[in-house]
């Protein structure tokens, strides 16, 4: 077998592992359990999980272009979190769905992609794209999403283009990081954390 027939796949296969982890510990929660923080300062598991849904749809479905028409909701779901430090509540079954349709899109691309796909590149997001993907936001985050372009403009900072390898590997990161803060929360409050080898 080739390099270019050699699908990802079998070399994240521990990610997917994780993903059925995260899962089942988000899953049985209750409202009241998915507004817990560690401290007041910290965001709360929902937010968490709704950080992590979002960032997956962003970055393989926004910027790489992967899935279906039905991610875009999702693309920046988690503006409200992010820009306002606001809990937007949604329950259990909702942040499953979103993991869980989300996932879906990373395995079929891990699936699809081979390790000479990594080297290509995804250009940086201008201004114009960065607006455009603003006005598919819900209105309830509108004013997150125009905070966000602002932000973006007054930053003045022009990303550089990324590899698909960094992109995947950052959303590998990313869930880690996150799934180990939800982790910690889950244990601080004394519920089950998202369980390891």
């Amino acid at each position: 077998m080739t390099e270019h027939q050699l699908s990802l796949l079998p070399f994240y296969a521990g990610w997917g592992s994780y993903q059925q982890r995260l899962v089942a510990a988000i899953a049985p929660l209750t409202g009241e359990q998915l507004a817990l923080r560690t401290t007041p300062q910290h965001w709360s598991i929902g937010m968490y999980v709704t950080h992590i849904v979002a960032n997956r749809a962003w970055w393989f479905h926004a910027r790489m272009g992967e899935g279906s028409a039905d991610l875009t909701s999702l693309e920046l779901w988690a503006l409200g979190v992010c820009e306002g430090n606001v809990d937007p509540c949604h329950p259990a079954a909702e942040l499953v769905a979103g993991l869980e349709k989300t996932w879906q899109m990373i395995e079929e691309t891990l699936a699809r992609l081979t390790p000479a796909d990594l080297e290509q590149v995804v250009p940086p997001l201008d201004d114009a794209e960065r607006v455009r993907h603003a006005k598919l936001v819900e209105p309830a985050l509108q004013p997150y999403a125009q905070m966000w372009v602002e932000a973006a403009r007054q930053a003045k900072v022009v990303r550089p283009a990324v590899s698909l390898q960094s992109i995947i590997w950052g959303v590998l990161e990313h869930d880690i990081h996150h799934g180990s803060e939800i982790s910690t929360t889950l244990g601080v409050h004394g519920l089950p954390v998202v369980e390891l080898d």
